[in-house]
C-alpha cells in the first residue's frame, strides 16, 4: 500500500469540510547503554514513527494521532469528527507560510553509530569516573546515549517543512567515600546535537571531582550571607523563570511574571536570550512545532522583561505574533509554549574572580528541590549542598543547609555573572554571585 503524505492528509482533512488542517509526522530512532561495573547494565535501541492530525472546523478544534500508516484514514475521521463537538475558540488558528533558515543540527556521524559504538562510551564514561581517584568508590549510573530523528510539519496555508535532527549525550553520577564514614554524591553531563562536541572522558572526571570536593562535609550555623551558584544550579533557576515568561502560563494566571511585561524585574547585569538558531545545540531547529521560524530573542535585558513566548494560540488571544516557540512532547500531542535555547548571557568575570570577591559566603554546587519552586508566586525553599568561602578562599564544604527565597528577589540581587556558560540540555548560565541570602541549618 502506498504510504500517504502529509500534503495528502492536508487535503483529505479539507475535503471533509475542515476550515483549515495542520500535520505533524515524526519518526525517530535512539540508542541508550548504561554501563555498571565494567559490563552493560542495560542497552535500549528505539524506533517511534507517528502522524497527527490537528483540524479546525467553525473555530472549534479537533486532534486525533496514529502510529500505523494503514489507520490515517480513521485519524483523519476522527480529527474532523471530534471537532463537531468541542468548543468555539475564537484563538484557534494555524500559522501563515514564513520562510525560514537552515540551522546546523544534523551530525550524519550519528546516524553510523550502532550499539557497539554506545556502549563503548558508557563503558568509557565509567572508566573515567572509577579511575580518577580512588576514593571513588562507585558509579551510580554512567549512561550514553544518541539518536535521530525526521520531523515534518504541513498544514493548508501552504507551509510545508521537513527537518533532520540528531542528538548525542553523557550523563554520570559518582560516589566518592572517605575514611571517615563520609560520602558524597557528584555528577555531569554533556550534550549536543553532534558527536564532536562531547569530552566523555571529561564528563566522567568531572562528576568525580565534584562528588571528591564535597567529601569532609560540615553543617553551619543560621546567617545571612552572599552565595554563588554554579552554572548547573543557576540554570535549575532559570528553568524556574524561563517557565514563567510562557505566554500560555500568563494567560492562564500560572506565572509570577503576569502583568510584568516592560517593567524591571531582576538584576540590570541579567539579560536572558531565548535563541532557537544556535548551530549544534539540543533546543536549535529551523522552525518551531507548528512550522513558525524559530528566532534570536533578548527576552529580559538590563533587567526588563521585554515579552513573553508566543505560540500560534497565545499571541492570537493576546494579540501579537508568534515568537516560533510552539513545542511538542511528541507527535501524540498538541503544541504548547516552551524555550529553545534559553540562557543567561556570559560575562568576562572567571568564576575565580567571583570566589575571591567572597569575605564569606557560599558556593552553591548543589540543590535539592528547586523544581518545588511554586510557579505563582516564585516561593522556595531548598536544600543546598557547597562550599563555605572566607577571605576569598574555599575553607570547607558544607552540606544539609537550606536556602529560602523569591526568584525574582533572587535574580534581582544577582551582583555579578561569571564568564563559565554552560548548557544542561536546553538551559544554561554562567555562575552568578547573589547578594545576601538567607541561610539556615
Amino acid at each position: 500500500m502506498k504510504e500517504i503524505t502529509a500534503e495528502e492528509i492536508v487535503k483529505m482533512a479539507m475535503d471533509k469540510g475542515s476550515d483549515s488542517a495542520e500535520v505533524y509526522m515524526k519518526s525517530s530512532r535512539g540508542i541508550s547503554a548504561e554501563a555498571k561495573n565494567g559490563n552493560v547494565e542495560a542497552l535500549e535501541v528505539s524506533e517511534d514513527r507517528g502522524t497527527s492530525l490537528k483540524v479546525i472546523k467553525n473555530k472549534r478544534l479537533g486532534f486525533a494521532f496514529t502510529t500505523d500508516p494503514d489507520d490515517i484514514g480513521k485519524m483523519i475521521d476522527e480529527a474532523v469528527q471530534a471537532a463537531e463537538w468541542t468548543g468555539v475558540d475564537e484563538f484557534m488558528d494555524i500559522p501563515e507560510l514564513a520562510a525560514h533558515e537552515d540551522v546546523l543540527m544534523f551530525d550524519k556521524n550519528i546516524k553510523n553509530i550502532k550499539e557497539d559504538d554506545v556502549i563503548s562510551e558508557a563503558l568509557l564514561l565509567e572508566e573515567s569516573a572509577l579511575s580518577f581517584d580512588e576514593r571513588i568508590k562507585r558509579v551510580r549510573k554512567a549512561e550514553a546515549g544518541s539518536g535521530t530523528a525526521v520531523t515534518t510539519i504541513v498544514n493548508s496555508k501552504g507551509l510545508n517543512v521537513k527537518y533532520e535532527s540528531s542528538y548525542y549525550s553523557v550523563y554520570l553520577t559518582a560516589l566518592a567515600e572517605d575514611g571517615n564514614g563520609d560520602s558524597q554524591m557528584g555528577w555531569d553531563y554533556a550534550g549536543s546535537r553532534r558527536v564532536k562536541d562531547i569530552d566523555v572522558r571529561f564528563v566522567g572526571q568531572e562528576a568525580a571531582r565534584r562528588a571528591m570536593e564535597l567529601l569532609g562535609s560540615r553543617k553551619i550555623s543560621t546567617l545571612k550571607a552572599p552565595v554563588i551558584f554554579s552554572p548547573s544550579v543557576a540554570g535549575e533557576f532559570l528553568d524556574i523563570l524561563s517557565a514563567s515568561i510562557s505566554a500560555d502560563a500568563v494567560q492562564k494566571q500560572r506565572s509570577f511574571l503576569a502583568g510584568k511585561e516592560g517593567l524591571k524585574i531582576i538584576s540590570p547585569l541579567v539579560e536572558i536570550i531565548d535563541d532557537g538558531r544556535m548551530d549544534w545545540h539540543i533546543g536549535t531547529r529551523p522552525v518551531d512545532d507548528e512550522g513558525v521560524p524559530t528566532a534570536t530573542k533578548a527576552i529580559i535585558s538590563e533587567g526588563v522583561l521585554n515579552g513573553y513566548i508566543h505560540n500560534t494560540y497565545t499571541a492570537k488571544k493576546g494579540m501579537t505574533t508568534s515568537t516560533g516557540n510552539a513545542v511538542r512532547g511528541g507527535f501524540k500531542g498538541l503544541p504548547g509554549v516552551g524555550v529553545m535555547n534559553c540562557y543567561i548571557k556570559p560575562s568576562d568575570t572567571s568564576s575565580d574572580d567571583l570566589v575571591k570577591s567572597l569575605s564569606k559566603g557560599i558556593v552553591v554546587l548543589g540543590a535539592m528541590g528547586v523544581h518545588t519552586a511554586n510557579p505563582v508566586s516564585g516561593d522556595f525553599s531548598i536544600g543546598i549542598s557547597g562550599l563555605w568561602v572566607e577571605n576569598g578562599e574555599v575553607a570547607y564544604p558544607i552540606k544539609e543547609a537550606i536556602i529560602s527565597g523569591n526568584v525574582l528577589d533572587l535574580f534581582n540581587k544577582v551582583e555579578a555573572v561569571g564568564s563559565d556558560l554552560k548548557f544542561y540540555g536546553s538551559t544554561g548560565s554562567p555562575s552568578l554571585l547573589i547578594g545576601d541570602m538567607d541561610i539556615s541549618a
